[in-house]
């Protein structure tokens, strides 16, 4: 009896829909079934919680406040074993150290041929891990030389107080936002400066967008 293997079920989210189009043309090519396909962050949690699908293709960066990261978050929370691939054209080091932090199976660019998308869902579907060869030496030139990433080196907290720094807002102004005294913040805003070695509001704001915390 000849071997049926149930088509590998696939979801797709970015805000391209060439993208999208494209992506899914590849997937069924090589025999996978796309199974949705959603526009926002929020849209594929609530795709993902319908459809169930074997392997989720977020996009990092969407046209709204939220990103893939908050999309992969909400999933994660509802199915901590669900399987996601992360897909962007954005690639700087620590989007890509925060995608395998989180569970991530895999980080394909955007520019990645085909083939290799099609064998990053057969990792994922399998439990694997898939790196390109280009992703794979930066994460492992990462871990030779230390992760100082204000993600790596702040709390929850600390990293939003960081970003809202980084935007311009001053001690006063982070205060009445999460409503805390002008004080704490202070305190806290001085070691954020000290931990991650950097003190004037233009390198603060440089460090924010280099790590993709903020956009540029």
């Amino acid at each position: 009896m000849s071997e049926q293997k149930k088509p590998i079920r696939v979801m797709l989210a970015d805000d391209h829909p060439i993208v999208m189009t494209g992506f899914a043309m590849s997937l069924e090519a090589a025999g996978m079934q796309v199974v949705g396909q959603a526009k926002t962050p929020s849209e594929a949690v609530a795709l993902y919680a319908a459809q169930q699908p074997d392997v989720v293709i977020l996009d990092m960066r969407f046209g709204t406040e939220l990103t893939g990261l908050d999309a992969a978050q909400g999933i994660l929370k509802d199915d901590p074993r669900a399987k996601i691939i992360f897909l962007s054209q954005f690639d700087q080091d620590s989007l890509i150290k925060e995608t395998y932090r989180m569970g991530a199976h895999a980080f394909v660019t955007k520019d990645c041929d085909p083939s290799d998308l099609v064998t990053a869902v057969r990792h994922a579907h399998d439990g694997k891990l898939y790196f390109l060869p280009q992703i794979a030496s930066r994460l492992a030139s990462m871990a030779v030389r230390g992760d100082v990433t204000p993600q790596s080196q702040l709390d929850e907290r600390g990293l939003e107080i960081f970003k809202l720094m980084a935007e311009g807002l001053t001690n006063a102004e982070i205060a009445e936002k999460l409503d805390l005294s002008t004080k704490t913040i202070s305190n806290i805003s001085q070691s954020i400066k000290e931990k991650l070695g950097v003190h004037r509001q233009a390198n603060i704001t440089l460090l924010a967008v280099k790590h993709g915390l903020i956009e540029p």
